[in-house]
C-alpha cells in the first residue's frame, strides 16, 4: 500500500484481495489495484504495470490475474505512476491433479450459462424432457438427471467432447437455447475434463461454502466510473477459491449503478447502489455510491442538531452523499406529524393552541411524551399489530377474534416487550378465549401455511419459494423449510366447553414429510439448532426460544424496520415488511445501531417509537433544499406519505363532528377501534384497507383511483358528514360564521 500527494491530489493504492493463496493448479485470482483519490475510490487495475517477484511461483498478467506455477511465495506489484502497492502470494499443490468437483465447479458452470434458471430446464417442468433442480439447489438429482437419463447421451465417458452436456451449450448442436459458452472456454474445459475423469458425482465429503467475501466491499465513487468486482468463496476444507465469474450479479437502483455478468459496475448517477451478489445460495452485496453534484457547507452539517445517535448516523451518510437536510419542521408541522403517525389523529384546536404557545424547549419532547401514554396510541398501534397478525371474523368466530384482539391491546398498553409478546403466542396452551393469543393457531391451522406467516410476520422473510425447491434469490433450501415446518406438526387444537372455544395443546405425535425424500426431518428453525424428530419436548417452545433470542438478528430487525416506516414512510430495508438478507438497507450502520439498541432495552417498542420521534431528522420539514429533491432514501427531509384508508376516514370525522357509524358496533367507534377487518365499510375498501388474507403489506393498496376520486367528490362518506345536522359545520353556521372563516 502507497499513500503520497500528487499535486494538490491526496492518493492511496492498495492491491484486494488483501492476502491471496493459490491452491490447486486451477486455483485463479483477479487482483484490483485500487486507488483512493481525494475521497473518491478508482479502480486502476487496467492502468497499473503488474509484475511478480517470482514468477515461476506465481506469473501476473497486464490485467492483474493470477496463475499458480509452483509451490512457494512470490509478491506481486501493482505500479501507476508514482503510485506502489503490493500484495504477498502463496501457492500450494500447484503440481497436484486437477479434480473438477460436481457440486463446486459443474454446478455454477451450469447455473452461470443459465441451464438450470426458471426460464431453461429448471423450470417446474424443464424443458424438452430435460429438467434440472432450480439453480442446482439438489446436485444429487441433477447428477443422476445428466448421467443416468437420456441414454447417457448427456454424458459420454468414452468420447466426452460428444456428451450432450457439451454440444448443445456451444451450439454444435441445435439448442433452443441458443450458444451458453464457446468450446475454448473455462466453462467447457471444467465440464469436459470432470467427464473425462469418470464425472465422479456429488459426495456428503465434498467441501461446502462457508462464506463469501466481495471487494470492494463499499466505495465512493464518480460518475461514469467503472469498478470491477471480484468475489471469493470460502469453503469448509479452508480453500478459498476466485468465483467472480461463476457469481449472479444484480444493481438495486440501476439509475446510480448497472452490472454485467462479469462483474463490472458502470455508475450511472448520483446515489447508492447495492449490487447483489448470489452465489451458490450465498447472498451478500458490495455497497457503491455516487455523491450528488452539490458543495455542501460543512457548517450545515455543524449546525443539524444531533439529538441522538439517529442523527449522527444519518448525517454521516448525508456527508458521504453531499445531502444537506431539509429545514426543521415548524411546531405547526410537526404537531399534526407526530398526532398522525404515533396515535393515527389529528390533534384538536386545544392540543394545537397549548403547543404553540409553549415556551419550553423541550415541548416537542414533552408533547411525545404525552402521545405515548394516549388511549389513541394504543388504539393506532392495536390495530397495525392485529392487522399483522391478520386478525379478523373469516377464520374466527366473534368471541374468538375478541379475545385475540383485547390481547393484542392490552399488549400495547402495558408495552409489553416484542419478545414477550412473541412467546406468549408461541408458547401458550388451553383456552382461547381465556388466552387470546392461541387464536394465532386458529388463523393457521395447517403447518404449511403457519410456517410462511411466522416467518413473514415476525422475520420479514419470504420463505414461500423454498416449500418445492431451494430459494432461487436467498440461502433458505428446502429442507430448512420442511424442517421449520415440523416445529408446527404438533399443535393440537379442539372444541372448548362453548362455542367459538378452541383448546390449544401440544400432540404428543404428528410429523410433515420432505417431498422428496418422503421422510420428516428433525425440526429446526432457519439456520437454528435442530430437535430429534423423535424428541418428546415441545418443539414451539424450542422454536420461541430460537426466535426471541438476542442473537437472533432477524427478530427484531424485522420489527425495528417496521416502527421506522411506520415515521419515515420508508423501511430502512424497503418494503417495509422485506429485511431478507440480500434486501439491502439504506444506511446498514444505522440499522445494525437500532437492533442492537432494541435488543439491549429489553425489545421496548415505546422507548424505539420515543427515540425515533426525538431525533432531529425524525422531526425535518418535507419541504427539499436544492440539493435533496431526488432524495426518497436516506431521510434528508421528511417524505410525504399517504394516510392508511382507517386514519383518513377518522380524520374526516374529527373534522367534520361527524363520526361513522359501523353496523353492529357502537355509535362513536373509531375505524382505528374496529378489531375485525370484516366490517362493512365502502369508504375503507375503496381506500384501501386489506382484507387480512394475507401477511404482505402489499394487500393494503395505497394506489390512488378513479373510485376514490369520484367518492372523495360525490360519495356519500363525506357528504353526509357535511350535512350532519349535529355535526361541525351545521354548529359553526348556527354561530353565524361566514364561509371563510368556516
Amino acid at each position: 500500500m502507497a499513500a503520497a500527494s500528487a499535486g494538490f491530489a491526496q492518493v492511496k493504492l492498495e492491491i484486494l484481495p488483501p492476502s491471496v493463496e493459490l491452491n490447486g493448479p486451477e486455483a485463479r485470482q483477479q487482483l484490483l489495484a485500487e486507488a483512493t483519490v481525494d475521497g473518491f475510490h478508482e479502480d486502476w487495475t487496467r492502468r497499473a504495470q503488474w509484475s511478480s517477484s517470482n514468477p515461476a511461483v506465481a506469473a501476473v498478467d497486464e490485467r492483474g490475474r493470477l496463475t499458480p506455477k509452483s509451490d512457494g511465495e512470490a509478491v506481486v506489484t501493482a505500479k501507476a505512476g508514482v503510485q506502489t502497492a503490493s500484495v504477498t502470494v502463496r501457492v500450494a499443490n500447484a503440481k497436484a491433479p486437477v479434480a473438477w468437483s460436481f457440486r463446486n465447479h459443474v454446478i455454477p458452470v451450469l447455473t452461470k450459462a443459465g441451464c438450470n434458471q426458471g426460464a431453461c430446464h429448471g423450470a417446474l417442468a424443464g424443458k424438452n424432457g430435460f429438467k434440472l433442480t432450480l439453480r442446482g439447489y439438489d446436485p444429487e438429482v441433477d447428477y443422476g438427471v445428466l448421467t443416468r437419463q437420456a441414454a447417457g447421451r448427456r454424458v459420454n465417458l468414452a468420447e466426452p467432447s460428444q456428451s450432450l452436456l457439451l454440444r448443445k451449450p456451444v451450439f454444435s448442436l441445435p439448442h433452443g437455447g441458443g450458444k451458453r459458452f464457446a468450446a475454448d472456454s473455462l466453462e467447457y474445459r471444467v465440464i469436459a475434463e470432470w467427464i473425462a475423469s469418470g464425472a465422479p458425482p456429488p459426495s456428503a465429503e465434498d467441501a461446502e461454502v462457508a462464506g463469501l467475501d466481495v471487494y470492494p466491499k463499499q466505495a465512493r465513487l464518480k460518475a461514469g466510473a467503472e469498478q470491477q468486482l471480484v468475489v471469493r468463496a470460502r469453503f469448509s476444507d479452508g480453500r478459498v477459491e476466485d468465483v467472480t465469474r461463476w457469481v449472479k450479479y444484480s444493481s438495486n437502483n440501476e439509475g446510480t449503478a448497472t452490472v454485467d455478468d462479469h462483474g463490472l459496475v458502470k455508475m450511472n448517477g448520483s446515489g447508492e447502489a447495492a449490487v447483489t451478489i448470489w452465489y451458490a445460495s450465498r447472498v451478500l452485496y458490495s455497497r457503491l455510491s455516487v455523491p450528488y453534484p452539490h458543495q455542501v457547507p460543512a457548517e450545515a452539517y455543524a449546525q443539524f442538531p444531533k439529538r441522538n445517535y439517529i442523527d449522527e448516523l444519518v448525517a454521516k451518510k448525508w456527508r458521504q452523499l453531499n445531502l444537506k437536510p431539509s429545514r426543521p419542521a415548524s411546531d405547526s408541522e410537526f404537531i399534526r406529524r407526530a398526532f398522525l403517525d404515533a396515535s393515527g389523529s389529528l390533534p384538536n384546536a386545544e392540543d394545537v393552541e397549548q403547543f404553540l404557545a409553549g415556551n419550553s424547549p423541550n415541548k416537542r419532547t414533552e408533547l411525545i411524551d404525552r402521545l405515548l401514554e394516549r388511549d389513541e396510541f394504543v388504539d393506532y398501534w392495536a390495530y397495525k399489530w392485529s392487522e399483522l397478525l391478520l386478525i379478523s371474523s373469516r377464520k374466527l368466530r366473534p368471541n374468538g377474534m375478541w379475545a385475540f384482539y383485547n390481547w393484542v391491546r392490552d399488549s400495547v398498553k402495558e408495552n409489553k416487550p416484542w419478545d414477550k409478546f412473541a412467546r406468549e403466542i408461541f408458547t401458550g396452551s388451553g383456552s382461547t378465549l381465556e388466552n387470546g393469543a392461541l387464536n394465532y393457531f386458529v388463523l393457521h391451522k395447517d403447518p404449511i401455511e403457519l410456517t410462511e406467516n411466522v416467518t413473514q410476520a415476525f422475520l420479514g422473510e419470504r420463505l414461500t419459494c423454498a416449500r418445492c425447491h431451494n430459494h432461487p434469490l436467498e440461502k433458505w433450501t428446502q429442507k430448512q423449510y420442511y424442517q421449520m415446518a415440523n416445529l408446527f406438526t404438533r399443535v393440537g387444537l379442539k372444541n372448548g366447553n362453548e362455542p367459538g372455544d378452541v383448546v390449544v395443546y401440544a400432540k404428543p405425535q404428528g410429523d410433515i414429510n420432505h417431498p422428496r425424500l418422503l421422510r420428516p426431518l428433525d425440526p429446526a428453525p432457519l439456520d437454528g439448532k435442530p430437535m430429534p424428530v423423535d424428541s418428546s419436548g415441545d418443539r414451539r417452545a424450542h422454536f420461541a426460544e430460537w426466535l426471541t433470542s438476542p442473537d437472533n438478528r432477524g427478530f427484531a430487525r424485522n420489527v425495528v424496520n417496521r416502527v421506522w416506516g411506520n415515521f419515515f414512510g420508508r423501511g430502512l430495508a424497503h418494503p417495509i415488511d422485506d429485511v431478507r438478507e440480500s434486501n439491502a438497507a439504506s444506511n446498514e450502520e444505522l440499522f445494525d445501531t437500532l437492533v442492537k439498541d432494541f435488543t439491549g432495552s429489553g425489545f421496548d417498542v415505546k422507548r424505539l417509537i420515543r427515540l425515533i420521534m426525538n431525533s432531529s431528522a425524525y422531526q425535518l420539514s418535507s419541504e427539499a433544499n436544492e440539493t435533496n429533491q431526488k432524495d426518497e432514501v436516506f431521510y434528508s427531509k421528511y417524505n410525504v406519505k399517504r394516510l392508511p384508508a382507517e386514519v383518513l376516514l377518522d380524520a374526516m370525522s374529527q373534522v367534520t363532528g361527524a363520526p361513522t357509524a359501523f353496523p353492529n358496533y357502537p355509535a362513536g367507534t373509531r375505524a382505528l377501534q374496529l378489531p375485525d377487518s370484516q366490517v362493512a365499510s365502502q369508504f375503507l375498501s375503496i381506500f384501501g384497507r386489506p382484507q387480512r388474507i394475507i401477511c404482505d403489506l402489499s394487500e393494503r393498496s395505497s394506489d390512488p383511483g378513479i373510485a376514490q376520486a369520484l367518492h372523495v367528490i360525490n360519495g356519500d362518506t363525506l357528504n353526509r358528514k357535511l350535512s350532519a345536522s349535529d355535526g361541525s359545520i351545521a354548529l359553526f353556521l348556527k354561530l353565524g360564521f361566514s364561509d371563510a372563516r368556516i
